[in-house]
């Protein structure tokens, strides 16, 4: 195993150069959220996060020294054989260069899709850019321009507001989500309904994976 703490300055370079990150982990699924909700995709989940979201459920995935550098070639044509509709997640994907990731998904087909909290630069070629913006990182300006969909986690009333807020800023065709953080689901989601109802340029995004039990 390559770790970030062992690497040698060959490794650096291709680290720099987006053939080798570090990945938490890889598998074929259900997309559980969004506007893809239900379709089957295959998630590359890059380790590394400095965002620190208190309520985040994959706190394992921010240490980026943690998962192993990993050839994105070979992932490349492992999670193409499996799906051709690819999701690129974290940690905070953009924290790496994904030109040489994307190009070689996309040598084999494949749609991508990016989950990120906007708080770095675009990169890659990317099909489906999903913003989840957070409290503790501003959104870059060219992933609020370019967002396919803004998904805004609910987790006390101030939220609406801060949703409110990147509305205002994503391209009128971005798709709008709100969506209960799922420990305040029992008290938030008759709040979320409440306020889609009077402001019907939203719409809930549930995250049917916990539902479904499936990664």
């Amino acid at each position: 195993m390559i770790t970030l703490n062992s690497i040698t300055e060959r490794e650096s370079e291709l680290l720099k150069e987006g053939r080798l990150l570090p990945v938490m982990e890889h598998f074929y699924t259900l997309q559980g959220e969004g506007a893809h909700a239900g379709k089957a995709a295959y998630f590359i989940r890059l380790g590394g996060c400095d965002v620190g979201c208190h309520w985040c459920d994959v706190k394992d995935s921010w240490d980026a020294e943690k998962h192993p550098l990993t050839d994105m070639e070979e992932l490349a044509k492992q999670a193409t054989s499996n799906s051709k509709t690819i999701v690129i997640t974290g940690g905070e994907p953009l924290m790496w260069n994904l030109d040489f990731l994307t190009s070689k998904l996309k040598e084999f087909g494949a749609t991508i899709h990016i989950e990120t909290s906007g708080a770095y630069s675009l990169s890659g070629q990317l099909d489906w850019i999903t913003l989840s913006p957070k409290k503790l990182a501003e959104v870059q300006p060219d992933v609020l321009q370019n967002a396919s969909e803004l998904k805004c986690i609910i987790f006390n009333k101030d939220d609406f507001r801060f949703a409110e807020k990147y509305a205002e800023g994503v391209n009128p065709n971005a798709k709008l989500y709100l969506q209960v953080e799922w420990s305040k689901r029992d008290k938030m989601t008759p709040q979320l309904i409440d306020y889609v109802k009077e402001n019907p340029k939203w719409q809930v995004s549930v995250q049917t994976h916990k539902y479904l039990d499936i990664p």
